[in-house]
């Protein structure tokens, strides 16, 4: 029997493997939208098209456990869309193997129960089946997954998404001290070889890979996988990431002293926030501005009955908040290369460098510090 943690491990990490997906396919992913207090579990837009994106995960891929769960988000998803004028329910099924059989039957009921609903169906085994207007061009068979050849001109893929992030890192990393970036430092001569230390799936390696090939990010002589162009790229890669995202100014319920308060809280809620921007610089060693508030990255912004942030309550407009937290839209590449200092975990210094560059508190200066001292050497290899 699954326990509750296990399935919410579950259940979060599907909803990271879609989001991931569909943002790589040139979608804009909202991860807390909020409708009349109900939560779905994100709302995908591309151009006109807007999908309320309902997700359940189960391990196993039979079709007597896979269709009651799949009818369960159909519901839901419906609903939630009642409530959003221009969106349509999409309904995703994540297995961690799914068979061309268990697709079949899905379409199937899926065909003779709910023709008007788009669905979906991803597996970590590369299989992939969605029905719906904007999203067959997702649709992927496991004998289609191949290392050598392009992706298809007309397909968008996000060189910068959260998963393609991660894996920069895993590649900058043997260049920079471990205490300033948690990830393997390794030399990579193969995509299974990459895909193994970064804890991705060989399609996801093989894809991200291929991309930067096809863009002349990856050195063609070398015998190992190395980033050649790393001005261009880092240009990029901090362009991409100017996006606006969800956070909520806090102040704690008890007077004390904030650093203090802030160090509990992270260690009361370690792997499910780190502290960020010019904090997480000063933890590092790198600091150089103050006055600004301490920054704290979640993978979801707490609900007000969440006990795990009962300490804090909100600040109001014309109070100087304690910390502000802020859900990251970068989960995976966050949490992953963030390192432990000081009993509190922090984001690492390419993260703070791309989070603190276009910051309105004097990010520039902030970013410069970490560039000339950390990244220079790096880009400039």
């Amino acid at each position: 029997m699954n326990s509750p943690s296990l399935l919410n491990n579950r259940n979060e990490n599907a909803e990271i493997l879609v989001a991931d997906l569909f943002e790589n396919h040139g979608w804009e992913i909202n991860r807390s939208p909020e409708y009349d207090a109900k939560h779905p579990d994100m709302v995908i837009r591309r151009e006109a098209q807007c999908y309320i994106v309902e997700v359940k995960a189960l391990s196993e891929g039979r079709a007597d456990r896979a269709i009651p769960m799949l009818s369960q988000a159909i519901l839901q998803a419906q609903a939630y869309a009642l409530d959003v004028g221009d969106a349509r329910p999409l309904a995703v099924i994540s297995v961690e193997n799914a068979s061309q059989s268990l697709s079949k039957q899905l379409r199937l009921f899926v065909e003779k129960y709910a023709p008007n609903v788009a669905v979906g169906l991803v597996s970590k085994n590369g299989l992939r089946y969605f029905r719906g207007e904007g999203l067959e061009e997702l649709n992927v068979e496991p004998n289609e997954i191949r290392w050598h050849g392009s992706s298809p001109s007309n397909q968008l893929v996000n060189l910068f998404s959260d998963l393609n992030q991660w894996m920069l890192k895993v590649l900058l990393a043997p260049e920079i001290p471990d205490h300033l970036l948690q990830a393997p430092r390794q030399k990579y001569q193969s995509v299974s070889e990459f895909a193994e230390a970064a804890s991705v799936s060989p399609m996801s390696a093989s894809r991200f890979l291929q991309q930067l090939r096809n863009e002349g990010y990856l050195d063609g002589s070398s015998r190992y996988l190395a980033l050649v162009r790393r001005q261009e790229l880092f240009n990029r890669w901090r362009s991409a990431t100017i996006r606006n995202a969800p956070e909520l100014p806090m102040r704690f319920l008890i007077r004390g002293p904030i650093q203090k308060q802030i160090v509990s809280l992270l260690n009361n809620n370690q792997g499910e926030s780190c502290l960020a921007l010019f904090g997480a610089a000063e933890a590092l060693g790198l600091g150089h501005v103050s006055g600004v508030p301490n920054y704290v990255y979640v993978p979801k912004l707490p609900r007000p009955d969440d006990k795990k942030w009962r300490a804090l309550a909100g600040a109001p407009p014309s109070e100087m908040p304690d910390l502000i937290i802020r859900q990251t839209l970068s989960p995976k590449s966050v949490f992953r290369g963030a390192v432990h200092q000081d009993g509190m975990i922090v984001s690492d210094i390419i993260q703070v460098w791309l989070d603190v560059v276009n910051h309105p508190s004097r990010g520039e200066e902030q970013a410069k510090l970490i560039y000339e001292k950390i990244l220079r050497p790096i880009i400039g290899n």
